[in-house]
């Protein structure tokens, strides 16, 4: 690893990480990407073919990054007949043409879906990550062992920079969300558990069993034949029974969460979750006759995931705050996404997402295409990053977000860039979300699996 990069990252440990201005975080960063472009070009065959076409041979500028970015939709490329038919073994070879590292074949013998895939590819180094595919196809991640590690720090110092908690492990743990069991999810999970979980007290988790990557493929799968109306009438009828399930599980889960808030109520807590789960359980709790003066007064609060389209009332955050009794201080949000390896935590001041040194955030124009130039004060547009933190897979990726980046000050004192609080998917404002290199991105990956 070069001298850039590690100068970088190693600022992850840093109280004053977020301190460093875009100006003086820039050259260096122009030639960490370089160093990390010069090393994997040859390694990772899409960044190979999209170097050579557009003809960049050195990073020394935001213009040579733009070119290298993949479109998250990259992660999505495979044909969806290679779940659905099982073919794990042309998924193994997809997998090879965005990972920097040799993904050797592995034994698909008896293998009974794609959770077992996973675990062999994990036992080989490999961690396969998943997103939800609520939207459509569901992405997978690669990452490595190193980012598995680089999680384990990152999502404690993220946490306690953005939420003034310190982790002396006093706190009872109470997890109110259901919880996809991908393998930067576990890590991080634990990562929390350990830093500020009282080891003497039991963490609470919703008795639900925890979303499998196999469990959310089979419902992407089972959605496209929906939609495409191949679907069997035996597949409608479980669809139909599993949901009806599923709901009656997550409601008695959620009773079963409000009489443990109302059961550990006067110890130190930390809630995790997301906000519609958040809100249903708070308004059990205020049903029972509880609210915040029967809480302690130090009680932090993880709130991620955003809403997930769910209708909630306006005042929603502070119903759930003064439920159980949140202090302003203790509130934390994090700007991040499956993409990415960072966390980028939200201020109390500015009510501004920071960016971390060893990530670099590009603006865009909508297609993704071009550079919006900017160097100070804000601007808008698809936000792309370059997680330098990155091991298992390229760091570089445009996203489907629109947001406000700005480089100067922000009212916390924070010199670094951030992020307004008013981020939004360009698939919400125009139903859709059209990258304008995804097309030729697909093709080429296509090809090559």
């Amino acid at each position: 690893m070069g001298s850039a990069i590690e100068k970088l990252t190693g600022l992850v440990d840093a109280e004053d990480r977020f301190e460093h201005s875009h100006a003086e975080l820039r050259e260096t960063q122009f030639a960490a990407i370089d160093e990390r472009f010069q090393e994997r070009k040859g390694r990772i065959r899409l960044l190979g073919h999209r170097a050579a076409e557009a003809g960049v041979t050195a990073v020394r500028a935001l213009d040579d990054v733009v070119p290298l970015l993949f479109p998250h939709t990259a992660y999505k490329s495979y044909p969806e007949s290679f779940l659905i038919d099982e073919r794990w073994d042309r998924l193994g070879k997809w997998l090879g043409t965005i990972s920097p590292y040799p993904i050797a074949p592995i034994e698909t013998d008896g293998i009974g879906d794609i959770d077992e895939w996973i675990a062999r590819l994990q036992a080989a180094g490999h961690y396969v990550s998943c997103s939800s595919g609520t939207t459509g196809k569901s992405a997978m991640l690669l990452a490595s062992e190193r980012d598995m590690e680089w999680s384990r720090k990152d999502t404690v110092n993220v946490f306690s920079w953005g939420s003034g908690v310190r982790p002396a492990r006093d706190r009872r743990m109470m997890g109110v969300a259901p919880t996809a069991a991908v393998p930067k999810n576990l890590i991080s999970g634990e990562a929390q558990q350990d830093a500020f979980g009282d080891p003497d007290k039991k963490r609470f988790r919703l008795p639900i069993p925890p979303l499998t990557v196999g469990a959310l493929t089979s419902m992407v799968v089972l959605r496209k034949k929906m939609a495409e109306g191949t679907a069997t009438p035996a597949e409608l009828v479980a669809f139909e029974q599993t949901s009806k399930q599923r709901q009656e599980s997550l409601d008695n889960a959620l009773i079963a969460a409000a009489e443990a808030f109302i059961e550990y109520r006067a110890d130190k807590l930390y809630i995790g979750g997301m906000w519609n789960a958040l809100y249903q359980v708070a308004v059990l709790v205020r049903e029972r006759g509880y609210a915040a003066k029967d809480f302690h007064p130090d009680n932090c609060i993880y709130v991620g995931g955003g809403l997930k389209r769910a209708r909630l009332p306006e005042d929603y955050q502070q119903f759930v705050h003064e439920t159980f009794n949140i202090p302003p201080n203790r509130d934390f949000q994090n700007y991040s996404m499956q993409e990415l390896n960072s966390g980028m935590p939200k201020c109390r001041q500015g009510n501004r997402y920071h960016v971390p040194p060893w990530v670099v955030p590009i603006i865009l124009d909508e297609s993704g295409d071009a550079l919006v130039p900017h160097s100070s004060g804000e601007v808008e547009g698809r936000a792309g990053f370059f997680d330098l933190s990155l091991d298992g897979r390229w760091g570089g990726v445009i996203t489907g977000d629109k947001i406000s980046l700005d480089f100067d000050q922000c009212a916390c004192g924070a010199k670094g860039p951030s992020v307004r609080n008013n981020i939004v998917r360009y698939a919400d404002i125009a139903g859709d979300d059209k990258i304008g290199c995804a097309g030729t991105v697909d093709a080429y990956v296509r090809g090559l699996s």
